[in-house]
């Protein structure tokens, strides 16, 4: 389990299975990263982060608020070749990112407004190892009514990790079979079906490919 302690100590370099080097980000490339995302910001109103995987169940940093609220014109996709975290090279999950199209329910988290710059530094080193994703400000509708702006994590289709082929036949065996350091990725798929049931979230394509990774685990071969 990714916990906040593990995450402060954490060297990318180990602490995630074995990334290639060529693929792995310097602290100094994250810092250069968030530096450009926040140089970005639309105005200086809270900032939210809006999470559509594990972050909904284990964010780890902290927040002021969380709200549940809907995405436009983004869809979840396990898109990402996983070979670190809960995969490793020579057995490659997927990971989940968002692609363009559609719409995604998730959690909007609020910042604590004095420790900004603590938890994005905290959530760089979580998300951005690779510098797969690109951190993107959007407009996210809360169900209360309200609009924010939040940052999104979405896929960068230009990254080496970036797999166009998501049809479930080619996904599903991947995430039966796929371990590594910090779980299982099943178990990861799981987590998240757990975790949109319990929010009243609906998502049929996920929903569908945990059907498949059981169906695979329970008749292997």
């Amino acid at each position: 389990m990714l916990t906040r302690d593990f995450l402060l100590k954490a060297e990318c370099k180990t602490a995630f299975g074995e990334v290639e080097a060529s693929l792995l980000w310097t602290s100094e490339q994250r810092a250069a990263s968030l530096a450009a995302t926040l140089a970005c910001r639309p105005d200086d109103a809270a900032i939210w982060i809006f999470g559509y995987g594990s972050l909904m169940w284990n964010p780890v940093f902290d927040a002021d608020e969380i709200a549940p609220g809907t995405l436009d014109g983004w869809h979840r996709s396990f898109c990402l070749r996983l070979t670190v975290g809960r995969g490793t090279t020579a057995q490659p999950g997927r990971m989940l990112a968002l692609r363009e199209g559609g719409q995604t329910h998730g959690l909007a988290f609020c910042l604590p407004q004095a420790r900004q710059q603590e938890e994005l530094e905290l959530l760089w080193k979580r998300e951005m190892v690779t510098g797969c994703y690109l951190p993107t400000w959007c407009e996210l509708r809360l169900d209360d009514g309200r609009t924010v702006t939040a940052l999104v994590f979405v896929m960068d289709p230009r990254h080496p990790l970036y797999e166009s082929d998501v049809c479930p036949r080619t996904v599903a065996p991947l995430i039966a079979q796929a371990s590594g350091p910090l779980g299982s990725n099943a178990q990861y798929l799981f987590n998240l079906e757990q975790e949109l049931q319990r929010r009243g979230m609906q998502d049929d394509c996920i929903r569908d490919l945990v059907q498949q990774v059981r169906d695979i685990q329970q008749h292997p071969g």
